[in-house]
C-alpha cells in the first residue's frame, strides 16, 4: 500500500528556487502532528525532451560560500516544495541535502516539519535552505515520519542548480 503511493511521486511537486525570499513558515499545515501521506496530483517537472528545447542560460556571477554572515533576507536559497492529497497517521517531514545524487545526505531540519495526521484534504509543505553555497548544485529528498516512528522516503532526490557563478569565472553549466 505504501509502495503505490510512493509509485504516483511523478506527480509530485518538488522545486528549488534561485534568490532567497524573506523566511516564512516551513509549512502551510498547522494541524497537529500525527504518516502515511498520498501526495498530490500536481504538474510534474518537464520531460527531458521538452527540457533540452530550451537552453538554461547560465547563472548569474555573484560571491560564493559561506552566507552565514548575510541576513537571512538576503541569502540565496533553495526552497523545496512539496504536496499531499492525502494523509494517514502522517506525523512530520524531515528534508535531507547532499552535494552527490547517491549522497551521502545530512538532514537539515533540526526539528520535524509537522505533518497534518490523518486528512483527506490537500497539504502543501516547503523548506527552506539558506545554508547553501550559491556556487554549488544540490541534492535534496524529503523523509516522512509516521505517528508509529517509521520513517520512510517520500520524494525521490530531487537536484537544485547552482544559482550563481563566480565572478570572473565561466562557471559550471551543469550546475554542480
Amino acid at each position: 500500500m505504501r509502495a503505490a503511493a510512493l509509485s504516483a511521486l511523478t506527480a509530485l511537486a518538488l522545486a528549488a528556487c534561485g534568490p532567497s525570499e524573506p523566511p516564512g513558515p516551513a509549512t502551510s499545515a498547522t494541524a497537529p502532528p500525527a504518516a502515511t501521506a498520498k501526495p498530490a496530483a500536481t504538474p510534474a517537472n518537464p520531460a527531458p525532451a521538452e527540457a533540452a528545447a530550451e537552453p538554461k542560460a547560465p547563472p548569474p556571477e555573484g560571491d560564493c560560500g559561506d552566507q552565514s554572515k548575510l541576513p537571512a533576507d538576503q541569502r540565496v536559497a533553495n526552497t523545496a516544495r512539496w504536496s499531499t492529497a492525502s494523509e494517514q497517521d502522517s506525523f512530520a517531514f524531515d528534508v535531507y541535502r547532499g552535494d552527490a545524487e547517491k549522497g551521502p545526505f545530512t538532514k537539515l531540519t533540526s526539528s520535524p516539519i509537522p505533518g497534518a495526521g490523518t486528512s483527506d484534504e490537500t497539504h502543501k509543505y516547503e523548506y527552506r535552505d539558506d545554508t547553501i553555497d550559491p556556487c554549488k548544485g544540490y541534492y535534496y529528498y524529503v523523509e516522512s515520519i509516521s505517528t508509529s516512528g517509521s520513517h520512510e522516503k517520500f520524494t525521490p532526490t530531487f537536484h537544485a542548480s547552482a544559482k550563481r557563478r563566480a565572478r570572473g569565472g565561466a562557471g559550471d553549466p551543469a550546475g554542480h
